[in-house]
């Protein structure tokens, strides 16, 4: 994997070729990868790569214009000649009335460091996954299922430079596991599946017999599903369905959504608009959180209190959007020119002390919901969003689960969403499909509307 002092070198080369070039400003961020996948299906290994990536990206501001390329091509000669490319582009751009100059570095006392890389993760073999993916496939022969997913580690880099004296590097580890499991019935030859995945910088945060006995279950238990008529019910909601209902809503919490005037929030800050129970924070420094503690331009993330006991409280800003609406920049900005602006990308729901067992428990007639799949945006104004159930769906009923029941479509606002919620689980590391890994509870929610059933 690339080091800093590597890093800095293609940076500096970058930079160089810029200032002799006479650009009026260069940044150049340099992204590694040495992520390794091994897959899985039909309870065999079917594929492992081990791809090593690196790769460049400059900017260059000339003339009151600016314009980003990349490549792959490392050496000096690529570099170089990939940063002729950018000013030959930005020469046919109309000037960016909104451009600002690139960052100076901060203080050294505003710039703080995570350590989210993991020596084991980092050297985990393929060996060694193929020997935790052999217990995934003891799990589903021994329970008659069909096993599918991938197992993935490695290391990955990010680091940011300019003409100005900014410097920032960052590598971290990464480790994931996804886990389907697939039940045929015998008699009838319909289908049922669970599904676990679990995401951590830290290969020893996996535990890889908890996920396939989970999805196990689910497989098991959601067999020869019952039909179930479409309406609003208590729905208990396992923290993977929740990240993917809620990432819907991230971009609804930047500076550039309220500058686009696309935001469902807008004109609402300082006003209640979620239920009394719902926080919700940007925080990268949180202790179950991933990702470098900069942003695209290299200027420090700071933790920003999104919602407070479901007030809109603030927003992120890249330092554009910052400028528009005469705020400080939060180091959320995205890697310039783009047109999204900033993104918050380590969302913090808070969590409460129901376990998912005692929102079963408590609930009368009400579904869980293990997993959403396929959602898309309906409304933004209001944000009801569409999609369907998947890999695990019950009937509860007298607090138990009494049955699976097929997979059902929803259109569902989600402030309405936030604002029914009953009970909440304590938040922790989830994946998703949909958005990116958050911490995130379990959430027991009120009126929550399915459509129609569906099939898939």
């Amino acid at each position: 994997m690339i080091s800093e002092e590597q890093a800095a070198e293609l940076i500096d080369i970058a930079v160089k070729h810029g200032v002799r070039k006479k650009a009026d400003g260069i940044e150049a961020i340099v992204t590694a990868s040495n992520v390794s996948t091994s897959r899985f299906a039909n309870n065999g290994m079917t594929q492992n790569q081990s791809p090593e990536q690196i790769s460049i990206s400059v900017r260059v501001q000339k003339d009151g214009k600016q314009a980003r390329l990349s490549t792959d091509r490392i050496s000096a000669a690529g570099i170089r000649e990939l940063v002729g490319n950018a000013i030959t582009s930005a020469s046919f751009l109309e000037k960016d009335e909104d451009m600002l100059p690139l960052p100076k570095p901060e203080k050294k006392t505003q710039q703080k460091s995570v350590n989210r890389y993991d020596t084991r993760t980092a050297n985990f073999t393929a060996e060694q996954r193929a020997k935790a993916i052999k217990t995934i496939v003891n799990v589903a022969e021994k329970r008659g299922l069909i096993a599918a997913g991938i197992f993935a580690t490695g290391s990955e880099v990010e680091a940011i430079g300019n003409s100005e004296g900014l410097f920032r590097y960052h590598r971290e580890t990464h480790a994931e596991v996804s886990i389907t499991m697939k039940r045929i019935d015998p008699d009838t030859r319909t289908d049922s599946t669970g599904w676990a995945k679990q995401n951590s910088p830290r290969v020893s945060d996996l535990d890889v017999p908890a996920l396939a006995a989970r999805s196990a279950e689910k497989a098991l238990a959601s067999a020869n599903p019952q039909d179930i008529q479409p309406g609003k019910y208590t729905v208990i909601l396992e923290p993977s369905a929740v990240l993917d209902l809620l990432c819907f809503m991230d971009f609804d919490f930047t500076g550039t959504s309220f500058v686009d005037k696309l935001s469902c929030f807008l004109h609402k800050q300082g006003k209640k608009m979620l239920g009394k129970n719902i926080t919700i924070s940007d925080d990268v420094y949180h202790p179950l959180q991933a990702g470098a503690p900069f942003d695209g331009e290299g200027l420090q993330r700071q933790m920003v209190e999104l919602v407070s006991n479901g007030k809109i409280d603030n927003l992120v800003y890249g330092r554009r959007s910052a400028a528009r609406l005469k705020a400080k920049p939060t180091g959320h900005g995205l890697a310039e020119p783009s047109a999204e602006g900033e993104w918050p990308h380590n969302v913090v729901v808070s969590g409460g002390k129901d376990s998912v067992e005692q929102m079963i428990k408590s609930t009368k007639r009400g579904i869980l919901l293990s997993r959403v799949w396929y959602v898309r945006e309906v409304d933004p104004t209001t944000k009801i969003v569409t999609g369907m159930t998947r890999d695990g769906t019950f009937l509860v009923e007298d607090g138990a689960i009494k049955t699976g029941i097929k997979n059902l479509r929803f259109n569902q606002s989600l402030i309405e969403m936030l604002n029914h919620v009953v009970a909440l689980s304590p938040a922790e590391r989830t994946a998703g499909e949909e958005g990116e890994p958050a911490v995130v509870p379990a959430m027991k929610v009120e009126n929550f509307n399915f459509s129609s059933t569906t099939a898939f």
